[in-house]
Parts: C-alpha cells; sequence; structure tokens
C-alpha cells in the first residue's frame, strides 16, 4: 500500500511537470485607456473587463498569459510585428480590419453613442450635426463613422490618440459632440462627466460585436479561443465577471 501511495505521488508530481513544461506561453495586449474595459492601475498593472475576460480565456486553455498595455493606434501593427500573440481590448469586428487579421466570436456587443455638453441644445442622436466640432479617437469604429457620416455632411471631425482625450475636450467646451462606444462613455458620464455633459443617445444601426484579434496565420489559436468562449458563457465564469461591471447584459 505504501509503495502505491508513493508511486501515486511521484506519478502526480511528473505528470503536473509535463502540463506545466507543455503549456502554452502567451502574450496579450489590451490598450489600458478605456475604463471600464481597459485601464492601468496605479502600480501599472492592466486590469478591466477585457483583463479579466483574457484571463479566465487563458485558465481555460491551461496556457500561461502575460497581459501587456498597448497604445490603440499602434495595436494592429504590433500584432502583425508578432509582439504578442492576441488582442483583448474592445475591438471591434469590421470587414476592413478582417483584410489584415483575424476574429473570434463576440464577447460583447455594443452600439455606438454620442454625448454633447450640458447645456447643448440636441436632442437628437442621430443628427448629422453640420456645423459642429465632433470629437472621436482616432484609428476606430467611431472615428470611421464620424469621418464617414459626420464629417461628410459638414461636421469638423477632431480625432484624439484615446477616448479619454476626447471626452476631456468636450467637458472644457472646445468640442460640441463627442462619439464613442456606449459603455465607456456612460462610464466616463458616471464617474467624471456628468457636472459637463450629457449622453444624447445611441447612434440606429451601429450595434457591433467586440471580438478578440488575432493573427490570420493563427487560427489555431483562434479556435482555442472560441471554445474557451463558450466554456465560459457555459459555466457562469463569464457572468461572474461581467456583473463585476455592469448591471445590464452586454453579451446578446
Amino acid at each position: 500500500m505504501k509503495r502505491s501511495i508513493r508511486f501515486a505521488g511521484v506519478l502526480a508530481v511528473l505528470l503536473a511537470g509535463v502540463n506545466n513544461a507543455t503549456a502554452q506561453d502567451l502574450k496579450i495586449a489590451t490598450e489600458g485607456a478605456y475604463p471600464p474595459f481597459n485601464y492601468v492601475d496605479s502600480n501599472n498593472k492592466p486590469q478591466g473587463f477585457d483583463v479579466d475576460i483574457a484571463m479566465a480565456l487563458c485558465d481555460k486553455m491551461q496556457a500561461r498569459c502575460t497581459i501587456v498595455a498597448q497604445d490603440w493606434d499602434g495595436i494592429i501593427p504590433a500584432l502583425l510585428a508578432r509582439k504578442y500573440d492576441a488582442v483583448v481590448a474592445s475591438m471591434i469586428d469590421t470587414e476592413e480590419r478582417r483584410k489584415k487579421i483575424s476574429f473570434t466570436n463576440h464577447y460583447y456587443k455594443t452600439p455606438l453613442s454620442v454625448a454633447v455638453g450640458k447645456q447643448s441644445k440636441l436632442d437628437d442622436a442621430q443628427s448629422t450635426f453640420k456645423g459642429l466640432v465632433v470629437g472621436a479617437q482616432s484609428s476606430s469604429t467611431q472615428s470611421i463613422h464620424a469621418e464617414d457620416v459626420y464629417g461628410k455632411a459638414g461636421a469638423e471631425v477632431k480625432l484624439y490618440p484615446t477616448a479619454d482625450a476626447a471626452n476631456a475636450d468636450l467637458a472644457a467646451g472646445r468640442l460640441d459632440v463627442v462619439i464613442g462606444d456606449k459603455f465607456p462613455l456612460q462610464e466616463w458620464l458616471k464617474k467624471s462627466g456628468a457636472a459637463c455633459c450629457r449622453m444624447l443617445g445611441d447612434v440606429d444601426g451601429t450595434t457591433a460585436n467586440a471580438a478578440i484579434a488575432v493573427r490570420q496565420d493563427d487560427d489555431s489559436l483562434r479556435l482555442r479561443l472560441n471554445k474557451a468562449l463558450d466554456e465560459i458563457v457555459a459555466d457562469g465564469t463569464y457572468q461572474k465577471i461581467a456583473s463585476r461591471y455592469f448591471d445590464f447584459d452586454i453579451y446578446n
């Protein structure tokens, strides 16, 4: 019996060593400037919904993951340059981006929304904002909408490196309108913008899928991530994470 116990113990150690030796090391990028989805805390550590989802997926895949922060404008070029393996940064799955990279299934959905100053007389989120100054984060779906719709209709479009920078200019009165993804815009209004600004509403027809980006030649990782996504949704892990940040459903 003692020999059996010793053998079982040795086998467990050996198996653990094999698992650790074969576990995949992955580096995952997030922006770090898009609360509550991703931000950097006082210890310079990435935090937020995107980060928690990424780590839950890594647990399911039994992968050793490192999360790094990357400026938004360089996030796709650095992925293509193999500086990391995947991007979990609230990136919207678009046809234009699919020309360069691949996406997993969605892990949440979001519409575009617009915010204005508290004293603004604007009351229609579907306006083209002709003659007004509209701000958006550069290299984003909101910047594309701002330029393609508002800019072509006669609005002046200003682009910023981060959503927070655009929001700050709205608060300072240097913009008439900001367009952004709904949930980060709501978070900003709730935490720091309520005294200056208000949500005008969602932009019709703009609800889109936020998904994880990988390189086109890394389809095996994309499939593994999809499987892990299905698993965390099915076992309640996803909802447990989401409830830390939102009191409504962002998945469906």
